[in-house]
């Protein structure tokens, strides 16, 4: 077997899953800000109440053949749906190429199960970034219910895989990570009116747990990306004046934005501004 079908169909299954979890995504951001439990009842037109049929379940699909309304009594579903559903398979496709890049393929049975569990755990973070951003913009929260769980999936997950090679550097790097984003945005809730909430400090550390594991140019590129991301898009807000200095600006969606800017071009964008500074 060659490299690149392992890569290939990691890729296509990494790419399924995130459809199928796309529109899990959905239940999730429709339910968890209400309280409501994701597992029952079945998911129902909230218009007529009338259960959702199997067959309207197939993610994208199924809206468009419905031509984007309930089968039964016809009312308009959101367009939200099939984009959350596309998005999050277009984003776990991209996830897992850059955690199982082609060019560097384990063939080693431990190596591999090393890369899947660490690909788990950066897919298990896609999927909680696209719902946690939805609910932040919709309602101004980061529900403990996603943000909490993270910080278990992701440590457990990245320790087994650095345990199974061996990699105790980055499980350090993960640990200083969690703490510095923690009590960075712990400092700002504290010290600044009007600062960080608490959902934001939360999910400061499951950010810094993951970019950490990535490395230092990712954690620092991760880190400083959410600020200059939210705060040129706040600047364009108000110079339009779609809102007041007073309103509220969600920063959660920034914070993911920018944690993964690290993630994708942390080592990239590090190296160019050193090379601009004549440091490397």
């Amino acid at each position: 077997m060659t490299a690149a079908a392992p890569w290939l169909v990691a890729l296509f299954v990494a790419g399924g899953l995130g459809l199928l979890i796309g529109s899990f995504l959905n239940v999730v951001v429709h339910r968890v800000p209400a309280g409501v439990s994701i597992a029952r009842p079945a998911s129902a037109c909230p218009s007529c109440s009338s259960p959702i049929r199997r067959r309207d379940n197939v993610p994208v699909v199924s809206w468009l053949a419905l031509r984007g309304r309930c089968r039964d009594c016809s009312a308009a579903i959101s367009a939200r749906y099939p984009i959350v559903e596309l998005a999050t398979g277009v984003f776990f496709l991209v996830v897992a190429a850059r955690l199982w890049p082609l060019t560097d393929v384990p063939t080693e049975v431990l190596p591999l199960v090393s890369r899947l569990l660490s690909l788990l755990a950066f897919l298990w973070l896609a999927g909680a970034s696209v719902a946690l951003a939805v609910i932040d913009v919709e309602h101004h929260r980061l529900p403990d219910a996603i943000v909490l769980p993270s910080y278990a999936v992701g440590g457990v997950l990245l320790a087994a895989s650095s345990a199974l090679v061996g990699d105790w550097a980055a499980l350090l790097r993960a640990g200083v990570g969690l703490a510095a984003m923690f009590l960075f945005y712990l400092a700002l809730g504290l010290g600044w009116k009007g600062g960080m909430a608490l959902g934001d400090i939360k999910l400061a550390g499951v950010l810094g747990l993951y970019l950490g594991w990535l490395g230092w140019a990712e954690l620092a590129v991760g880190s400083f990306a959410a600020f200059l991301l939210g705060g040129l898009f706040s600047v364009v807000l108000l110079a339009t004046r779609r809102v007041q200095r007073s309103g509220g600006i969600p920063f959660g969606p920034w914070m993911l934005a920018g944690a993964w800017v690290g993630v994708f071009a942390g080592g990239i964008v590090a190296t160019g501004y050193l090379t601009l500074l004549g440091l490397a």
